[in-house]
């Protein structure tokens, strides 16, 4: 079978895909145009997809009827129309839990940096607007103590919990589609409603699944609602959260500070004036940018891509109703 990938993946993937006999074919092209990246994914059997903009829905299924599924090198799968792949016994196949400690570290760095306003006081330093000592000037606040929300308390949402009770004490509350038991139990985690969930929590961080229905999750109406010391920390997609209410949330003081991974758009505009802000941090979507967990994500992918070759089920299908008769 002949298998694209779209993007460079480390080597250990590479060499799983070669282990298994298939016919890798690489985008020619470092930025390819959606057309040039459509003929590409004509010519294959498989996609193993890094990343992109591009959407794998009824529009691309027409287009490509010889492929016959896709391993995302990602846990979210967004870009995909489930139910369509679905309907056309196209297997999809995702990357779990190989990075939910890296994603989970930046969440919990990020919501330190905005805590201590990290990023506006090294900015100070490289401007040379270092001053005097003053006991009032952009004080931070500490984290001990306070409330956790976690909206999806799945593996990710777990760890990022785990690191705030153990380091800081926090209580934690959470919002998802069902009860999390090993949570309750380890964390002494409280299953709240969404709207407890941001009335109650002194930091949010989400780590959800993301839908289209989820789109502005949080907007202005939901940001009033919440305390005024509240950290928002996503580092799930940029969909969640509508970034212009974000800001004026910000510059209202209805909300204390942001920490972003992920922006809506992405990549974030260079003059967005949430970057102006002394209470925000801004990272590049780089929640699985360590060499364990891309490798743990190019292993997994492949291992979906050779599964398949072989009429075999994909270790980590998101659809496996496929597979059913």
């Amino acid at each position: 079978m002949k298998v694209f990938v779209n993007k460079r993946i480390p080597d250990n993937g590479i060499q799983i895909l070669k282990d298994g006999n298939l016919d890798i074919i690489f985008q020619e092209t470092e930025n390819p145009t959606h057309e040039e990246w459509l003929e590409s994914c004509k010519q294959a059997d498989i996609i193993l997809s890094v990343g992109g903009k591009n959407k794998y829905d009824k529009e691309f299924f027409d287009a490509c009827p010889n492929v016959k599924a896709i391993a995302l090198f990602s846990v979210g799968f967004d870009q995909v129309d489930i139910e369509e792949a679905t309907k056309r016994k196209i297997a999809v196949g995702n990357t779990p839990d190989v990075l939910s400690r890296a994603t989970s570290d930046v969440a919990f760095l990020l919501m330190q940096m905005v805590s201590r306003k990290v990023n506006y006081n090294t900015a100070k330093v490289k401007s040379g607007n270092w001053k005097d000592f003053h006991p009032l000037e952009e004080l931070g606040q500490e984290l001990y103590g306070k409330t956790l929300g976690v909206l999806g308390l799945g593996r990710i949402g777990f760890e990022m919990a785990e690191k705030c009770k153990a380091a800081f004490g926090m209580n934690i509350i959470y919002h998802n589609r069902s009860h999390n038991e090993e949570a309750e139990k380890e964390l002494d985690a409280k299953y709240v409603s969404f709207d407890e969930l941001v009335q109650k929590s002194d930091i949010i961080s989400i780590h959800a699944n993301y839908t289209p229905e989820q789109a502005d999750l949080f907007n202005t109406s939901v940001f009033e609602k919440m305390k005024e010391n509240l950290i928002f920390i996503n580092t799930a997609r940029g969909g969640f959260h509508n970034e212009k209410d974000l800001f004026e949330a910000l510059i209202s003081g209805k909300i204390w500070g942001a920490g972003l991974d992920v922006t809506n758009p992405e990549p974030m505009q260079k003059d967005s004036p949430l970057l102006e802000l002394p209470n925000v941090c801004v990272l590049p979507h780089i929640g699985s940018a360590t060499l364990e967990a891309r490798s743990g994500m190019a292993r997994l992918a492949a291992e979906n891509v050779v599964a398949f070759s072989k009429g075999e089920k994909m270790p980590t299908c998101v659809n496996p109703e496929v597979y059913e008769d």
